[in-house]
């Protein structure tokens, strides 16, 4: 199967900017060729695309034993009869009859590894989600301030539509959180004395108590999440999703205002 290259289609699309990019029958896509159609914001049409798989030819005849191992039995990994299958590897463009067990969804019927970068950064969003739940009911059974629970509930709100506009690849449109804007909360954060009449955000140790200790266990969590992001969102040149990057950055600031209200006294037990 002949590989499309970068090279070939910055030679190709040089003077045009088209909607969609229809991959021929019997090619497929280097990954650099991908990344630069998902640069230049061109959908990948693969519904020409049709791969066989033939019988390996002695000079790769091992390496495809050593594949083949390490595939489930039972799976049949590439279609067979020339025909599109029900799933397509987003690396390579090639069709699976079956998911195989290693492999998960991107985006449809899109599948990657399940240590490909995009789903770490699921993996680890995901898990700062059930996070931030833990820490409304370990509060909540304390005794604790229900204004800090419903702004926990507010970043727990904000996740998940991080989630849920990654995953279906619409953009993320948000403007404001704990009802600040972008401009406000890096003020608050860069300025705690002007607005909550403390120096800085206190390191946490156990005489701040449960809720400031969850509190920046949470923003941790968060900056955690915005590292895999920004790697998971690479691009040659660039990054993509500055949405998703931008707004995670935002809600790390929001916890650090938080810390700063706590500390300020505002979320006394009420």
């Amino acid at each position: 199967m002949k590989v499309i290259t970068e090279a070939i289609l910055r030679d190709e699309l040089r003077a045009v900017q088209p909607e969609s990019y229809k991959v021929p029958e019997g090619k497929m896509l280097s990954p650099a060729a991908r990344e630069y159609l998902q640069q230049r914001k061109i959908k990948i049409d693969l519904t020409a695309m049709k791969l066989r798989y033939n019988p390996v030819s002695e000079a790769n005849e091992a390496s495809e034993k050593t594949k083949a191992a390490t595939v489930p039995s039972g799976h049949s990994e590439i279609t067979d009869h020339g025909c599109a299958g029900r799933f397509t590897d987003f690396e390579t463009g090639a069709y699976y009859n079956e998911k195989p067990e290693y492999m998960t969804h991107l985006h449809g019927s899109e599948l990657v590894p399940k240590d490909h970068p995009r789903i770490i950064f699921r993996g680890k969003l995901d898990s700062t989600q059930t996070l931030a739940v833990l820490d409304q009911a370990v509060i909540k059974e304390s005794g604790g301030s229900t204004n800090l629970i419903k702004d926990i509930g507010e970043i727990l709100s904000v996740m998940r539509n991080i989630m849920r506009c990654e995953v279906t690849n619409e953009p993320f449109l948000n403007d404001s959180v704990l009802g600040l804007t972008y401009a406000e909360l890096r003020a608050r954060s860069h300025d705690p004395m002007k607005y909550y009449s403390i120096k800085q955000m206190v390191l946490p140790d156990h005489t701040l108590g449960k809720e400031y200790a969850l509190l920046n266990q949470l923003r941790t969590s968060i900056r955690e999440v915005e590292v895999s992001a920004a790697v998971a969102f690479k691009i040659k040149g660039g990054y993509e999703r500055k949405d998703i990057i931008e707004g995670l950055n935002r809600l790390s600031s929001a916890i650090h205002v938080m810390m700063c209200m706590y500390l300020a006294g505002d979320y006394q037990t009420m």
